[in-house]
């Protein structure tokens, strides 16, 4: 009569969960302090990853807003040393014949300074420039005033000036109707501009009506710099046009910057830095799996009987492999999910408290917990292996 060999039965998904959760239910404390350093590794990579791309989506939204399709003319410098250059008076009116220009405008240098009241010295300027401005300049530059009003073709041939944020805050100066000393005359200032991002020279200067200046002050007329806008298609045209456009004899004498280009190297050097902290978050996650790795071996060492008592009732080495990858993987995974909830709550509370997007990137998140996944499956693998290995009859005799 033939002999039929048994076969162990098949443990099903439901059995693998089952036996693979028991050694994390009976000790929870160790299961706490296991998966607290993959939480921690898991945790540093996701807030740093958060608050890097929150940081940059910020500078992306300023780009959108302001807009990257501005470049400003000055002048460049002489073929000859200490060669006083300066842009020809006209200078505006040919700049907006270039096609593709939409919008320009102008400031110049006044060479007078600005003080709170003639009783403080020339010398004392607070680092405020006096500019002559056409009115367009705010349109072009998508500014708008804080307080009060910009300078129009009313105000602007009377002392009236628009301090700039940062010249109204050096100035003590916090509302329309409050007069500064220019030249040898008081000036009523009728506005504060909001911040400019992309023009930090017009946050930190007092700005007058172009004939005002000419005018009350002895500005002559030439431009300092010159303001366009342009649409996104045409900025790399127009900009090799403005020179010899602005200057046709010299037009060496016209230097072309885009002050959008600071914030889009920002923003593209944003995160950089945060290579060594993903290098220590990385290092953090590492030390969690070894934890991991080390309780795993010290569970198969308390855990000979049981392991003995599964083999004798007729459990495989591979089941019993499959037990301890899966409680590896359990433990791994409640790291990884308790990591990313920190790692999301600090990026939350980092953007809040700085008037930052919230962003959290989903690969970010998808790869954290697969790299936990995948230190759990690698931690748990020495253990299962040498759980598989005992002899039934060596573990129950042990215990």
């Amino acid at each position: 009569m033939a002999r039929t060999r048994l076969k162990a039965a098949r443990l099903g998904p439901r059995d693998v969960l089952h036996v693979g959760s028991a050694g994390l239910r009976s000790r929870p404390m160790r299961v706490i302090l296991s998966a607290l350093g993959i939480a921690i590794g898991i945790a540093t990579m996701i807030s740093v990853v958060g608050i890097s791309a929150s940081s940059k989506a910020q500078l992306m939204e300023r780009l959108d807003k302001l807009g990257t399709s501005m470049l400003v003319a000055t002048p460049g410098e002489g073929m000859f040393s200490g060669e006083d250059v300066k842009l020809p008076k006209g200078s505006l009116g040919m700049l907006g014949r270039i096609e593709g220009i939409e919008e320009a405008a102008a400031t110049g240098d006044v060479k007078e300074a600005v003080r709170r009241s003639e009783k403080i010295s020339d010398d004392e300027t607070g680092g405020i420039a006096v500019k002559a401005s056409t009115e367009e300049l705010l349109k072009v530059l998508r500014g708008k005033a804080a307080r009060g009003t910009w300078l129009n073709k009313a105000n602007g041939r009377y002392p009236s000036v628009v301090l700039g944020h940062v010249s109204a805050q050096r100035l003590g100066i916090t509302s329309p109707g409050q007069q500064v000393y220019i030249g040898d005359r008081y000036f009523t200032v009728v506005g504060i501009l909001a911040p400019l991002p992309l023009s930090p020279e017009i946050e930190r200067s007092a700005l007058v009506g172009w004939e005002a200046a000419q005018k009350l002050l002895g500005f002559d007329g030439h431009p300092t710099s010159l303001y366009e806008r342009s649409t996104e298609a045409s900025v790399a045209a127009v900009r090799k046009l403005i020179a010899p456009t602005v200057d046709p004899r010299n037009p060496q004498n016209v230097r072309v910057t885009d002050p959008s280009s600071a914030l889009q190297a920002k923003a593209a050097s944003e995160g950089a830095f945060s290579s060594l902290l993903l290098g220590l978050g990385g290092i953090a996650l590492l030390v969690g799996g070894v934890g991991v790795a080390n309780t795993m071996i010290i569970s198969v060492l308390e855990r000979r009987y049981e392991i003995g008592l599964r083999r004798s009732l007729g459990a495989t080495r591979g089941q019993i492999r499959i037990q301890f990858v899966t409680e590896s993987l359990m433990l791994s995974g409640l790291g990884g999910l308790a990591g990313v909830a920190m790692g999301s709550v600090a990026t939350w509370i980092y953007a809040t408290s700085g008037g930052l997007p919230w962003v959290v990137p989903a690969w970010a998140v998808v790869g954290g917990f697969g790299a936990t996944l995948v230190i759990g499956t690698v931690a748990g693998l020495y253990p299962a292996v040498r759980a598989a290995r005992l002899s039934p009859t060596l573990a129950l005799h042990a215990a």
